[in-house]
């Protein structure tokens, strides 16, 4: 069992200021409160709406300071204080320097609510999303997206890219390697391995023996072999897709693998309903929880946003970081697969 560390830091990034972001950090902030041997670092913009920070005021003794070189400076003290910082730099510039501090140990974890991809641009990265600035600064380039939820988590084998590069993407190296991420994030969900890990096919009916495509046949089958030779990983599939994430499956899968980004994510939000969740980031040297939503500028300002995602988020981010679990421990036994 990993060992319990007190006096974890969290690092809380509250995305774009005309999003859901600032609103659904202090709900969650609000409804968490301080937690034992727990440092919240929150950064968000001037033009954040006093309703958002009175709900975090009601709860903690904020500190404010204009840089994280500044905040970073302040000696700790209860976890009633949460260090604010206050920041005129572009919200994507808040993940870069969290990133950083990520990478030298600086913080434990990095909470992230929405950014826009417009905001990224505007800021003069061409980063698609977090996802792809975390492996920039980290330089860690084989990062998988997985989200949890109540019923099944899921784990992306690719990420933002187009479906007709999915084919080619996913060869046996980067399936295996997904594999393993998704085995770790199965012992961080479910220590007393009552649910074991699924891999779903890429083609209709799971490429029916090879009738509808040879992936499963050529890629999937084989690497769930070695994997199983090799580190003996028990591992189910290639499961038909359509039929995969039925209810009867929850109770035998915690972690499902799948090939790319909309079979998985349809599937565990139509679920969910963002009732529930959040997104973690395998593959990096410290942890980073998301909501799994996005920035939601339809509704802002008029305090509809669901903070339970977020809420989700930081609950996890503080679990895996007191319990000293890695996410990129994956990594050091399969590099040359």
């Amino acid at each position: 069992m990993p060992t319990k560390k007190t006096n974890v830091k969290i690092a809380i990034t509250s995305g774009d200021q005309d999003g859901s972001g600032p609103e659904v950090t202090a709900k969650a902030l609000s409804k968490l409160g301080p937690q034992l041997g727990v440092h919240f670092y929150l950064w968000r913009s001037p033009g954040v709406g006093k309703r958002h920070l009175s709900l975090i005021d009601k709860k903690f003794k904020r500190i404010t300071f204009p840089s994280w070189a500044e905040a970073f400076k302040h000696s700790l003290g209860s976890p009633r204080e949460l260090i604010d910082v206050n920041s005129v730099t572009p919200p994507p510039k808040w993940v870069e320097s969290a990133a950083e501090a990520g990478r030298f140990g600086h913080i434990h974890a990095l909470v992230t609510a929405p950014l826009s991809k417009t905001l990224i641009w505007d800021s003069g990265m061409k980063d698609v999303g977090h996802t792809e600035i975390l492996a920039r600064v980290c330089s860690r380039y084989d990062l998988f997206m997985s989200f949890l939820g109540k019923n099944f988590s899921v784990l992306l084998a690719t990420g933002h890219i187009p479906l007709r590069s999915v084919n080619e993407k996913v060869d046996k190296r980067i399936l295996k390697m997904a594999l393993r991420a998704a085995n770790d994030l199965n012992i961080m969900l479910d220590p007393k391995g009552k649910k074991s890990v699924a891999l779903v096919g890429l083609n209709p009916h799971s490429g029916e023996f090879g009738l509808i495509g040879d992936n499963e046949i050529k890629t999937f089958n084989p690497a769930l072999l070695e994997l199983q030779k090799e580190h003996g990983l028990k591992i189910a599939g290639p499961l038909v897709p359509d039929a995969a994430f039925l209810r009867g499956n929850w109770k035998k899968y915690g972690v499902y693998v799948s090939p790319y980004h909309d079979q998985g994510l349809i599937a565990l939000k139509v679920v969910h309903q963002h009732k529930s969740g959040c997104h973690m980031t395998m593959g990096l040297p410290f942890i980073r929880t998301s909501v799994e939503h996005g920035t939601a500028k339809d509704i802002f300002g008029k305090n509809r946003a669901n903070e339970s995602s977020m809420k989700d988020a930081i609950t996890w981010a503080i679990h895996l970081s007191k319990n000293s679990f890695r996410t990129d421990s994956f990594l050091t036994e399969i590099k040359n697969a």
